[in-house]
């Protein structure tokens, strides 16, 4: 048996979280979305001959290794952050275009791929069907990066998170049925169909029973403890352990992992967790979802170069025109019955819908002697590619094109008072200094000063006019303001205990009621 060398591995392990920080930082510097950013230079250096990098790039690029990353270590820890800080009121508020995407959607995707992957590509029936289930799978983690440096509404970035955490669970339902059971349920004729269908049911129902009862398990734990370092550990446990033991119980364990924590982030956040526990949770499970995703996506750009494209382009264009169709159709179809969903609010769905690290994950689990392996592999990791790179730089310009991230007037005149309000501050400031440096005369500065301060009374009456007429700027002032403060109180805390002036216990009081006033005015702003 071969030796692992454990620090091998750390030191590698250790370099590729270097490596994916690193961009990370800088893509995020430059406001570009990261995920992005990452997959290039992933398919760079898998492209360059770069000797130091050889070690990373052979360990990586295994399929074993890739796949147990991505599904077993970090796919549990990206869904239950992501679900964790999804209020419930806003899928409440959403369920009808979540679900008919999520559902309606998803299925109508990966029959629509299934179907024409077969005939169009000469895929056998199940290489095709396994196929359609990897494309019906959307990573939201590029599209929702773009959505918050460009500031679209919340409901639309609500809608394509929703989406996306239950439809990774039926793609990866879709997946299994149709990478191992389908040619069973074709032979059984039409009694297959019912058994296919019960399959599914099984699966999903199993993994909702699942993710359920843990869920309220843990989120009942919470309730005799008050303790966040404790209560971090318990969300670990409830994540990784839903999904592993679905798992074992050949159920979903995405769905699983799916409704555990939206469970314990809302119900056991409300019976059993203090505003310190909520935000220290909601922080670590920041920085690990940034981690995680940062690792992912570059490993993805490391993974694509593997693949030998040559004398496929054919295919791959008909397999990109295919799923692009596909998602058109899985989106305008679904989305027609709900009538509050504006057209351009589609559009963006529709060229939103990016693929990620799930579909390749799942298509390297394929066993090595499945037929059409191969050829999943290159249109996969094409589609993929193209997604990533191709719709995520384009969906913020045609974000700009339709106009969804477009201020009100009213911000524009806010932003024009406030210019005026500064300049005119600036130049009075200017002018009093001017009089001593150059020896202007009293007379004459007096004047232009004058000019300038009516000017600033008349911008400043005008913005009291625009408070009035629009309280949601004063509330957003009000909010900052608010913020600022609690911030000040907190450094003064700090000030007072580092001198020795109150004691630890008396700061570590004063802290916590200042950080449950911070996360109070968050809760407000999320309700607002």
């Amino acid at each position: 048996m071969e030796e692992v060398n454990l620090h091998e591995i750390f030191r590698t392990g250790f370099f590729l979280i270097l490596l994916a920080a690193g961009i990370t930082a800088i893509a995020k510097k430059v406001k570009q979305p990261y995920p992005i950013a990452l997959v290039i230079v992933g398919a760079l250096i898998g492209l360059l001959n770069i000797p130091l990098l050889e070690p990373l790039k052979m360990f990586i690029t295994e399929g074993e290794i890739f796949n147990f990353v991505i599904i077993t270590l970090f796919l549990p820890a990206l869904l239950g952050e992501a679900a964790l800080k999804l209020p419930f009121s806003h899928l409440k508020e959403n369920k009808k275009p979540i679900l008919a995407l999520a559902f309606g959607g998803t299925l109508l995707s990966f029959l629509f791929i299934g179907f024409t992957a077969h005939y169009f590509l000469g895929l056998s029936l199940p290489a095709a069907f396994v196929f359609g289930a990897l494309m019906s799978a959307t990573d939201p983690v590029s599209v929702l990066s773009i959505f918050k440096s460009v500031g679209v509404k919340k409901r639309l970035a609500v809608v394509i998170e929703g989406e996306s955490l239950f439809n990774d669970g039926l793609a990866v339902v879709l997946f299994k049925i149709s990478a191992f059971s389908l040619i069973t349920y074709l032979d059984a004729g039409w009694s297959g169909l019912g058994m296919g269908l019960w399959d599914f049911i099984r699966v999903v129902s199993l993994g909702l029973i699942v993710g359920g009862a843990l869920g309220y398990g843990f989120s009942l734990l919470t309730k005799y403890f008050d303790d966040y370092p404790l209560e971090i550990i318990f969300s670990i446990l409830l994540f990784y352990g839903s999904f592993l033991i679905a798992e074992s119980m050949h159920a979903s364990g995405v769905i699983a992992v799916v409704i555990a924590a939206l469970i314990f982030g809302n119900f056991g956040s409300k019976i059993g967790m203090s505003p310190t526990t909520k935000l220290n949770i909601n922080n670590f499970w920041d920085v690990a979802a940034l981690l995680a995703n940062s690792i992912v996506f570059l490993m993805i750009g490391l993974e694509i170069t593997r693949i030998d494209m040559q004398d496929k382009w054919g295919l791959i264009f008909l397999a990109i025109i295919i799923v692009l169709i596909a998602r058109s159709a899985a989106v305008y179809a679904s989305m027609s019955v709900i009538r509050d969903f504006s057209l351009k609010w589609k559009h963006i769905l529709n060229w939103g819908g990016l693929k990620g690290s799930l579909s390749i994950a799942l298509v390297l689990s394929l066993p090595r002697d499945f037929q059409g392996r191969e050829e999943l592999l290159i249109l996969a990791f094409s589609v993929v590619l193209f997604s990533l790179v191709v719709q995520g730089l384009t969906i913020k310009p045609l974000i700009s094109f339709l106009g969804i991230n477009k201020k009100e007037e009213v911000y524009f005149e806010y932003e024009q008072l406030l210019s005026k309000i500064h300049r005119y501050e600036t130049a009075i400031k200017e002018m009093r200094e001017a009089k001593g440096r150059y020896y202007l005369t009293k007379t004459i500065t007096d004047e232009y000063v004058q000019k300038y301060q009516q000017k600033l009374e008349i911008a400043i009456a005008e913005m009291e006019e625009l408070y009035r007429r629009k309280p949601e700027l004063k509330e957003k002032q009000t909010e900052t303001l608010r913020k600022v403060i609690f911030y000040a109180e907190h450094e003064a805390v700090d000030k007072l205990s580092k001198e020795e002036i109150i004691s630890s216990e008396t700061a570590e009081k004063e802290r916590k009621e200042l950080t449950e006033a911070l996360v109070e005015l968050s809760h407000e702003k999320e309700e607002g």
